[in-house]
């Protein structure tokens, strides 16, 4: 077996596992180096974290002390960039409006004063006159509109330094193993994970893989997506890959192509070398033998295996008839029927309880189609139907039975209510729910048997202690649901915004070839989600509002803000959304990212101060309009944030606020409206001997199972954490 602890030597290995362990656990591997005195190294470490928000653990502080000071002062230089670049302070935040907050001047005003240049300025560009003469007014060609006017080194110079509030958020970063263990232990987490993961996570196992490929591995590799991308370097390396389905070839072979292993796209097949193809074919040869009925799942995908077989050219081979006969099925030569088209036939024949029991051979399938089974039963037959999928119960994923759960906690007792569809790529759509209801007697019996399921499947544990602010934190039934950043919980959740009178909000982003505009913009709605106004470059402000002035080229990188007052704006609902107004998409820039910050009003500071940063996602998504989250206000004027990660496809150029408000309004009641399991949920079915909620002060004495946003300093080694980063692994398989 290769020696790993060899391989970490290299400086980019180490770089690059360290960023990852960073990252995803806010821990800090225990550096392998000489003792010494590096507690003054260790002190400065600390203080440039907390510029950031960031704090050394106690027992981080005691361990790198006793290391030698080179030590320590090599670890913080390659952590520090890490966590400034996890809330966004690794780029140069201008503004438009050199004093933002203070001093931005009305739109029309502003709009104004600057067509008064363009005519009376013997100097400006004619670009910006000839328009006007025809009685046009063109914002782009008017002198210094849409780029800053002065260096970020005179926008700072023009804020007085942020003082520090209690309420300033801190992120400890806990002492882990060393590196190797560190990566081990985030490779094992990832790979087995029972829900898919985001996109920078399965990018981090994409590269985790090829350090532990000789091993160790999870017991199972549950979520298909993953077992893709292990496949992959296992064929690099010669290892026969893990397949169980034609499936799992086809998405090994999009791998292996840098194309969507979750075949939500279709992929464009790279020429591969002869070893990989002949593995391809075997590994199609030995899953048909094994099930003639795994032919069944090619339909599904049958123009992918057409373009897919004129890269593996199956002809060549004859002795794998099996993976011959994967190709004749889609090129319709040979016939298969899918599960699903013979459930249909069922269907069209009148028969529900017999395409149920056709259902259960693949009993997901059975429980996606649970809702029309039922619906289109009769009375008598409804148990039947319960009957069929209570047998199978025990066979389907964890994630399936909670999805299920979910759902039915939104199926509604009545036709026309709202009903919110979102893809796997964050494409969001709401339109009125016509189904009949599901019959009482049935929805009660299907509820009772999923919680049953439910429970049996979680873990028992002694004293369980929950944070209360992580209660209405929806349960990550899949990473696609969650955006990819820093402080970002699952789509449906809840969180409080304390702590602070100003929330502002931020996005950057950097053109890659093209000028590319991208508009920071926020919707007002009110308890009824009527629009009662918006802020926006052409509405700089508001009445508790001010927008930062509009940017309208990245070639360096570009940032607008957004301040609201809490107690003084007058709206129910506040809906951030980023429009793409021309030139490139989200998953085109260089980079972008929103992300929010919360202060009080004499805290002063630059516009952007990491510390303050709550939140920082990623802006990534096929759509040209992004929804990251709304903010709610409470019964008792409280406000809560709920997380939608959503897209709206929108236009190809031009996407404004306004022009999009019916939709937006529609979606976020859909969303808002909508109820999601979440940690509450799963509280209540665990069987702990104690469940206690936990103060935030004092430390329980003794192991614990522990669910929060970071574990308390002093909790004893033994216990189980459960933050954000990790909350995955409460899902049963």
């Amino acid at each position: 077996m290769r020696e790993l602890r060899a391989r970490y030597d290299h400086g980019a290995v180490n770089t690059r596992i360290l960023n990852l362990v960073v990252r995803h656990t806010h821990r800090i591997p225990m550096p392998d180096g000489p003792r010494g005195d590096g507690a003054a190294a260790a002190r400065q470490f600390d203080a440039a974290l907390m510029s950031a928000g960031f704090k050394l653990s106690r027992d981080a502080m005691t361990a790198l002390s006793g290391l030698s000071e080179k030590t320590v002062l090599d670890m913080a230089s390659l952590t520090l960039p890490i966590v400034r670049e996890m809330v966004g302070d690794h780029v140069h935040h201008n503004v438009y409006f050199k004093d933002f907050p203070h001093n931005v001047p009305d739109t029309m005003e502003f709009w104004l004063g600057l067509l008064k240049q363009a005519l009376f300025d013997p100097v400006a560009e004619s670009a910006a006159k000839e328009p006007l003469s025809e009685g046009v007014l063109n914002l782009l060609a008017l002198p210094g509109y849409g780029t800053y006017q002065h260096s970020y080194e005179e926008m700072l110079a023009a804020h007085d330094e942020l003082i520090p509030a209690a309420g300033d958020r801190v992120t400890v970063l806990g002492l882990g193993d060393d590196l190797v263990k560190e990566g081990e232990r985030l490779y094992l987490r990832l790979a087995g994970s029972s829900t898919p993961l985001r996109e920078d996570e399965l990018e981090a196992l994409r590269e985790l893989a090829e350090y532990y490929v000789e091993g160790p591995h999870p017991e199972q590799i549950p979520v298909r997506e993953n077992r893709a991308v292990i496949n992959t370097v296992r064929l690099m390396l010669d290892e026969e890959p893990l397949v169980d389905t034609v499936t799992d070839v086809l998405r090994l072979a999009c791998s292996l192509s840098d194309g969507d292993v979750s075949l939500a796209e279709p992929t464009r097949f790279m020429s591969l070398p002869r070893s990989v193809r002949r593995s391809l074919l075997a590994a199609l040869d030995r899953v048909v033998r094994t099930d003639r009925g795994k032919l069944g799942d090619v339909p599904a995908y049958r123009e992918r295996w057409k373009r897919l077989g004129e890269r593996l050219h199956p002809h060549e081979y004859p002795q794998w008839t099996g993976a011959a006969e994967v190709f004749a099925v889609a090129r319709g030569e040979k016939r298969a029927p899918s599960i699903a088209a013979k459930i249909e036939a069922r269907f069209a024949a009148g028969d529900v309880v017999g395409a149920a029991r056709v259902a259960k051979t693949s009993p997901g399938m059975l429980f996606r189609a649970v809702d029309r089974l039922l619906r289109e039963a009769s009375p008598e037959e409804q148990d039947a139907v319960l009957d069929e999928v209570e047998s199978v119960v025990d066979r389907v994923s964890g994630r399936v039975l909670l999805s299920t759960r979910e759902y039915l906690l939104n199926r509604p007792n009545k036709a026309g209510k709202v009903r919110l569809f979102t893809n796997r790529l964050g494409r969001g759509v709401a339109v009125p729910d016509e189904r009949p209801p599901l019959a009482p007697p049935a929805k009660a019996r299907l509820t009772a048997m999923l919680n049953k399921e439910i429970r049996r499947r979680l873990p028992s544990v002694g004293h369980l202690v929950i944070d209360p602010d992580m209660l209405d934190v929806a349960l990550p039934l899949s990473g696609k649901a969650s955006g990819t950043g820093f402080g970002v919980l699952p789509r449906g959740s809840l969180s409080p915004v304390n702590d602070g009178d100003v929330l502002r909000f931020f996005i950057y982003w950097h053109q890659r070839e093209l000028r590319t505009d991208f508009d920071l913009s926020t919707l007002l709605l009110d308890k009824d989600y009527r629009v009662v106004d918006h802020m926006s470059f052409s509405n700089l402000r508001v009445i508790g509002g001010v927008h930062s002035g509009d940017i309208t080229e990245a070639p360096t990188g570009a940032s607008e803000f957004i301040d609201l007052s809490l107690d003084r704006v007058k709206a129910h609902y506040i809906v951030p959304q980023v429009d793409i107004y021309t030139g490139e998409g989200f998953n085109e820039v260089k980079e972008s990212f929103f992300g929010f910050m919360v202060r009080g009003r004499k805290q002063k500071g630059r516009p952007f101060e990491p510390r303050t940063v709550r939140m920082k996602s990623d802006l990534r998504g096929p759509g040209r309009i992004a929804l990251p989250i709304v903010f709610m206000r409470g019964h008792e004027g409280g406000w809560r944030a709920k997380w939608l990660h959503l897209h709206l496809t929108g236009s190809l150029n031009f996407n404004r606020v306004e022009t999009n408000q019916a939709t937006t309004a529609a979606l976020v009641r859909g969303l808002t409206e909508r109820q999601y399991l979440t940690v509450d949920y799963l509280k209540n079915l665990i069987d702990a001997e104690e469940t206690t909620l936990w103060d935030g002060k004092s430390v329980p004495d003794g192991p614990v199972t522990f669910i929060g946003f970071a574990p308390p300093e002093g909790l004893h080694p033994d216990s189980w954490v459960l933050t954000p980063e990790n909350l995955a692994d409460l899902i049963p398989e």
